[in-house]
Formats: structure tokens, C-alpha cells, sequence
């Protein structure tokens, strides 16, 4: 049985779903590129979707498009502002950044969700469970059009992120609680504004607050019982925990079953900001030389719950693992074919169970690609069978690659280790004893490669 760790319960838990599962996702906010660390989350739930159906759930995915609401500090939408920086117009902007995301998702093997909702084409379910959370008196308006959430009227509020309501004060950057608020821990559900992206409502012309869409995007599409809602763990307050008190509130019940949250990427260990110019992007992955998948790799690496320190030479190396790998299952497959090594196979699938312990699952691969007493065609059953669920296309190269011998792959990793270490007679040793295998080995800018 599929373990998880579930943010509200603040453990490991055993997921007893039924054969159809409903997963949210939050989507990404379309006014720049997603960089590699936001790729991160996707790759989670693409992960745990892919293990989910391995056991034969079927998985209906949801994850919306924020292309309105998300504010900066000054309160001005970021949609709108990077339009207008831009010279484009604001759905030009949403959908070209729309349209790179998707892209870079598919690069990394995330499969597409059922629903892609966009914010700004589900404005009306929004107004709808505004006025729900009005009449249930669990949201208020005031006379300039605004309507916020009464946080006082949901006594669970906290449970996810463990922020109480009589301990949070207002935001550093503000100076003063907002006056139209009746507790300075209430938010906005609806905002008063003209111009583009806003829509009438009952309280005015205006648009919706950022929290309130994926509440309305989650119970429009995927009803009021979601089994598991991905994101973030940036996300958890306030958003997840205002999206929580929001659904809880309009239909009665505990709607999400689980609260799943990837842990933070770092680059060079340093969060990735504009700022200090170490964002990077799959782009800059791919111009580098390396293959996408190598960033889906080194996720995999490690648990998706601990902090990442992601850089350069991790990234190499991921691009070595996997082109040797690829190599390797191209040499396997001119071997007779043979039945899949159970006992590898059982323990790669036992570490996905186990909280999705990818680091474990990759272990058992490598050992089974050094295990001499498996046949060449069980290894290559294996990597196959378990390549469904990390989706890295380790069958890429089979019947157009040259074959490696026997050997060679472990002596091509042992020589790039040599060369990041800069012990260089090591590495013209070890490509001595590659040339006596009919390797030939070259030494480029981006490492070294072979024929």
C-alpha cells in the first residue's frame, strides 16, 4: 500500500483510496517562465500519479493556469504588470508564458492533466462560491466592493500549517491592519477594480483574490471530496490554508482527503530569485548541452519532502547516469530476451510505496546494473518495467546506439569522476583501458563523450 506524507496529519500515512483518485495540483502563475526549482512540484505529482497507476488507479488530474489575481506587494497584478513591461497585451503575455510551461513539462515526461483550468475563464464558479461563503456568513462585504473571508468563522484554521489565528500579525511590509477588515487576519475574495481583467459581480466590478480560484477551480472540476492536492510547500500558508477554510466552509464537509508538499530547490545553495541571477531555466539546461531529463533525474535523486541543492555538476552528473543507462539498455536488448529480475523490480516498487523514496529506488537500479548474476535480458526487462513510473526514456537509444562492452559503462562513470576530481593520470589511465575495449573517448566542454 502506497505510503504518503500527509501535511495536516503531519505523518506518514497509508493512502486507502478507491480505484478512481482526484488530485489537484496548483498550476503556475503565467507571467514569466517557471524555473527549474517551480518544475520541481510537477515532477512530484507526475511521480505520484505514475505510481498511483501502476496499481491500477485511475487518476483524474486537475491543475489550473493562474493568469489573474496573484498580486505583487504594491497590489498590482502581475499578469498586467509584466504585459505592460513587455509591450504585449495581457493574454498574449498569459499564454505565451502558458504555452513555455507546457513545453518544459512535457520535455520532463509530466504527463497533461484532465483539466487545465484557467483562472480567468472560471471567474463565474468563483463568484458563485463567493456568494455561498456570503450567505453561510463565513465572508463579508464592505461599501467599496471588496468581500472578504471572516477567518474567525473557521475554527480549524492552522491545521495545516500550524499558524494560529490569535498568534498571526499583519504582513512587515504593512503598516497598518486594513480598516475594511473586521480581523487583520481576514483576506479579500473579491477585489473593486476597472480596466482589463475585471468582470461584474454582485459587489461591483472587480476580479477575484488569489486564494478563492483554486478553491472554485478544485469543487467546480474534481467535486467537493479531492482525495490528494499537490503544491508547494511555499504554498501551504497562507494559501493552501485559506483554499482549505474556503472549501471547508461552502460545502460543510473536509473536502481534501491528503495535503501533499514538495520541499524547496535550491541553486548553488541559494534560492533561485531574479535578484541574484541564478535562475535557471530548462532552456539554460538544454543549451548547456544536457538532456531535460537529466533534471528529472537528479529530482528523483532525492526524497521530494527534503531541501535540494541543485547545481551545474549535479546536473552533469544526472546527464552521465543517463545516457550510461541508456547505453546500457541498448546493449541488453541485442541479449535474449529473459523474465524481469522479481526480487530488484519488488524492491524499486516497495521504495516508491514507501513515501516515494525515489533516492532508494535508484539505488536498487544501480545495483542491479552491476549484478553479474542477472542476464543481460532481465536487466533489460527491469529498467524498462521500472522506467514507466520515472519516465526518464531509457529505451531512447535501443536499436540506433552503439553498444557498449561489457564493463565500459562503469569505467566511463569512474573516468568522469576522475576528471571532476582533476586527477588526471587516473583518467588517461582509465582511457587506456577503455581504448583496449574499442572505446574511443573524447574530452569536450560539456564532458566526455564516446564511440
Amino acid at each position: 500500500m502506497l505510503r504518503i506524507h500527509d501535511t495536516r496529519a503531519r505523518q506518514v500515512v497509508p493512502l486507502q483510496l478507491g480505484r478512481a483518485v482526484r488530485m489537484y495540483t496548483c498550476g503556475p502563475t503565467v507571467y514569466r517562465r517557471a524555473h527549474v526549482g517551480n518544475l520541481r512540484t510537477y515532477v512530484l505529482a507526475d511521480l505520484l500519479r505514475r505510481v498511483l497507476e501502476r496499481g491500477r488507479t485511475r487518476v483524474v488530474a486537475c491543475q489550473n493556469v493562474t493568469d489573474v489575481g496573484h498580486l505583487t506587494d504594491t497590489g498590482v497584478d502581475k499578469v498586467v504588470r509584466e504585459a505592460e513591461a513587455e509591450g504585449r497585451s495581457v493574454r498574449e503575455l498569459a499564454r505565451g508564458y502558458e504555452d513555455a510551461f507546457r513545453a518544459d513539462t512535457t520535455a520532463l515526461n509530466v504527463r497533461p492533466p484532465e483539466h487545465t483550468p484557467r483562472a480567468s475563464e472560471s471567474v463565474e464558479p468563483m463568484i458563485e462560491l463567493i456568494a455561498k461563503l456570503v450567505e453561510r456568513e463565513h465572508a463579508y462585504t464592505v461599501p467599496d466592493g471588496s468581500v472578504f473571508f471572516a477567518a474567525r468563522t473557521f475554527p480549524a484554521y492552522g491545521e495545516l500549517s500550524g499558524n494560529r489565528l490569535e498568534d498571526l500579525r499583519p504582513a512587515h511590509r504593512i503598516e497598518a491592519v486594513d480598516p475594511r477588515k473586521r480581523f487583520h487576519a481576514d483576506w479579500a475574495l473579491w477585489k473593486p477594480a476597472d480596466g482589463e481583467l475585471t468582470w461584474d459581480s454582485p459587489w461591483g466590478r472587480g476580479f477575484p483574490g488569489w486564494h478563492v480560484e483554486c478553491s472554485a477551480m478544485s469543487l467546480s472540476l474534481l467535486g467537493p471530496a479531492i482525495d490528494l492536492h499537490l503544491g508547494g510547500i511555499d504554498l501551504r500558508f497562507p494559501h493552501h490554508e485559506d483554499e482549505r477554510a474556503q472549501s471547508d466552509a461552502a460545502t460543510g464537509r473536509e473536502v481534501v482527503r491528503h495535503w501533499v508538499h514538495g520541499e524547496h530547490l535550491l541553486f548553488d545553495g541559494r534560492k533561485m530569485a531574479k535578484s541574484t541571477g541564478n535562475v535557471v531555466l530548462l532552456s539554460d539546461v538544454t543549451e548547456a548541452g544536457l538532456d531535460p531529463l537529466a533534471v528529472r533525474l537528479a529530482f528523483l535523486e532525492h526524497r521530494y519532502r527534503q531541501q535540494l541543492n541543485l547545481t551545474w555538476d549535479t546536473l552533469r552528473a544526472a546527464d552521465r547516469t543517463l545516457r550510461r543507462w541508456r547505453a546500457r539498455v541498448a546493449e541488453w536488448a541485442e541479449s535474449p530476451s529473459a523474465p524481469m529480475a522479481a526480487g530488484h523490480v519488488e524492491r524499486v516498487e516497495a521504495a516508491l510505496d514507501d513515501d516515494l523514496d525515489s533516492p532508494a529506488a535508484l539505488r536498487v537500479l544501480r545495483e542491479l546494473e552491476r549484478d553479474e548474476s542477472v542476464p543481460p535480458g532481465a536487466k533489460l526487462e527491469s529498467f524498462l518495467h521500472v522506467d514507466q513510473v520515472l519516465a526518464l526514456d531509457l529505451s531512447v537509444d535501443i536499436g540506433r546506439a552503439p553498444v557498449l562492452p561489457a564493463g565500459a559503462g562503469e569505467l566511463l562513470e569512474s573516468r568522469a569522476r576522475a576528471r571532476e576530481a582533476r586527477d588526471w593520470a587516473a583518467a588517461d589511465r582509465l582511457r587506456d583501458e577503455l581504448a583496449e575495449l574499442g572505446v574511443r573517448v573524447a574530452d569536450t566542454p560539456d564532458g566526455q563523450t564516446w564511440a
